[in-house]
């Protein structure tokens, strides 16, 4: 694997608009760090509009300015987790951060103790239309604000109770050592976070199974660590969610992204109810196979060998700016600066955050991280980035600094309008029986990973607070087993599954942002109506998708989705989505038996 200084310059991102340098960054951060007196000047003076609004314009300075180093640093560390310095300054930004919430812990607890008409009344201030959405928060909030002195130390918390993720980062990106997978001839295949996609898509079967076991194996290796590490951040979540008067971490979550716990409820029944159609894919892809049985490590087999798609990363591009050509040529513009203009972070290095994300501060341009490899998975992969790129692109340059950023439970809609629009032009494209299944392949792959796998983790997450919340016991046995069961439950009795596959929650770092994951699923669903509109040519689909973009969190998220067409509230848009999903199996089934 290269050294990140052999990478070349064009393919690693340009940070400059966020800060010159560490040394830069430092600097800065002190600079900003001394305004802090500024803030607290106003504590106990809140009583007045001219001071509510001045201190909450200063609050929002210095928190932009904050929020820009923030990510710097973290990017930083990102790109090479083995850059002692900037893991250093990373450290150090986030205690001035935390630093930073406990000053200004006061401000929510001295502006929740108005009266609801005052809080209206600010509100409704057209002289201040960016802090609208804030004040409607603080009424929505009022049941769950403390006093200041609790408010107070809860925020001084965050700097030793906020660092499972962390902990689980520096080991996932740092730490882990994978066993080299052997082949059916007993070939040994180096195995990383970055080449595991490839061996577990590989034609040689004991290859994919192979991988699969050294991957997952690598993490039991560190089941105690791994298992207290995430116990702890559950721990904490439940804490907070209690002395914050919630019934549950769940519902916390939820109400404070205003979201609906039906639709977490809802979604994880629907797929439980539709479990037979990913049987019925499952056993289509053995048949497509060639194959006796079907296993776990079959899942990620290609399909059509012969129709195999080798890109390089230029092209890779050019592929998604085609796809996305329904969307406009303003947005194709926005991706050729992206590329231009070095937003993208593209190959593999040591040190190198695993995977794939975007990420963005506002007033600067985002940034994508990818680790690509020459093949489709990494095509659906920088498509799906550069979504959630232009999402805070348009978030970022439509509203105020206030409401640009957008909640979770609609971050994973714009990363998978893109991926859909890709898949719905190559497959209108195909010129062969084999490239049609082989995207119908990925469409059901794209399926399975968003809504069966994700709906699966949430079960999963909910199952590990849930206990905690009712027994206060948890432990490693209790989380392997269960999603072990789990698995067996999700794929059936035609699917072997196998035993390490208990390992596998431990090395998911979503699950370190509690119940985020569900909203893979409800968003690929949202996108798949979005996208399939759009490519339809449907009157005021393409519209509204930017309206959508460009809202941020100026409304409550199932609304903005509404804006653009989806409504999760309506069980018959689940009911939409595996209607259309089975009439795709049926395709191809018949394309099977041709």
């Amino acid at each position: 694997m290269k050294k990140r200084e052999e990478i070349e310059e064009k393919y690693k991102w340009d940070l400059s608009e966020y800060s010159e340098s560490l040394e830069a960054c430092e600097k800065e951060l002190k600079e900003v760090e001394q305004r802090f007196e500024e803030i607290t000047a106003f504590e106990n003076k809140l009583n007045s509009n001219e001071n509510i609004y001045a201190c909450l314009k200063l609050e929002s300075e210095i928190s932009e300015v904050l929020s820009r180093l923030y990510v710097y640093s973290s990017l930083r560390v990102k790109e090479n987790a083995k850059d002692s310095k900037a893991v250093e300054l990373s450290e150090k930004v986030g205690s001035v951060c935390v630093k930073f919430s406990t000053l200004t812990s006061f401000i929510s607890v001295e502006i929740g103790e108005l009266s609801n008409e005052k809080l209206k009344e600010l509100e409704n201030n057209s002289a201040y239309p960016q802090f609208r959405t804030y004040f409607k928060s603080i009424l929505r909030q009022k049941a769950h604000i403390l006093s200041k002195k609790e408010e107070k130390l809860l925020s001084q918390m965050g700097e030793f109770t906020g660092g499972f993720s962390d902990v689980f980062d520096m080991f996932d990106n740092a730490d882990v050592k994978f066993k080299d997978a052997l082949d059916s001839k007993g070939k040994p295949h180096k195995l990383t976070h970055a080449t595991y996609s490839l061996l577990v898509e590989s034609p040689d079967r004991e290859l994919r199974k192979n991988a699969i076991i050294n991957m997952n194996s690598a993490y039991g290796d560190y089941n105690n660590t791994l298992a207290t590490n995430y116990i702890g951040d559950v721990k904490v979540g439940v804490y907070f969610a209690k002395v914050r008067n919630y019934p549950s971490a769940l519902s916390a979550s939820i109400y404070n992204e205003e979201a609906s716990e039906e639709v977490y409820k809802t979604l994880i029944e629907g797929v439980n109810n539709n479990l037979g159609v990913f049987h019925k894919y499952f056993d289509i892809k053995r048949r497509q196979l060639g194959l006796k049985n079907f296993a776990i490590y079959d899942i990620y087999a290609k399909t059509c060998e012969d129709f195999d798609m080798k890109l390089s990363y230029e092209e890779a591009l050019e592929l998604v700016k085609q796809a996305c050509s329904p969307l406009g040529e303003e947005y194709i513009k926005l991706l050729d600066r992206a590329k231009n203009e070095r937003w993208i972070d593209v190959y593999e290095n040591e040190g190198k955050d695993s995977g794939a994300f975007s990420w963005g501060s506002y007033g600067v341009h985002p940034v994508v991280l990818t680790n690509f490899v020459s093949n489709c998975n990494s095509l659906f992969t920088l498509a799906h980035e550069l979504g959630h790129c232009m999402h805070t692109y348009y978030s970022n340059k439509n509203q105020p600094y206030e409401d640009a950023g957008y909640t979770i439970f609609v971050a994973e809609v714009a990363s998978n309008v893109n991926e859909m629009l890709m898949l719905l032009y190559l497959s209108n494209k195909a010129k062969t029986k084999e490239e049609k299944i082989y995207y119908y392949d990925y469409l059901l792959s794209m399926f399975r990973g968003s809504v069966f796998r994700q709906t699966m983790f949430s079960e999963f997450e909910y199952f590990a607070h849930d206990t905690y919340e009712k027994t206060s016991a948890l432990s490693k046995d209790i989380l392997n087993n269960y999603y072990l069961e789990l698995n067996k439950r999700y794929f059936g009795k035609a699917v072997e599954v196998l035993d390490e596959i208990k390992y596998e929650w431990s090395r998911i770092p979503h699950f370190y942002s509690s119940f985020y994951v569900y909203k893979y699923a409800t968003g690929l669903i949202s996108a798949m109506v979005i996208a399939r509109n759009i490519f339809a040519g449907k009157e005021g689909a393409k519209e509204n998708y930017f309206k959508f973009l460009s809202s941020g969190s100026s409304l409550p998220p199932v609304e903005l989705l509404k804006m653009a067409g989806v409504n999760l509230e309506d069980k018959a848009t689940f009911d939409e989505a595996f209607s259309f999903i089975n009439s795709i199996l049926d395709d191809w089934n018949r394309l099977l038996e041709e």
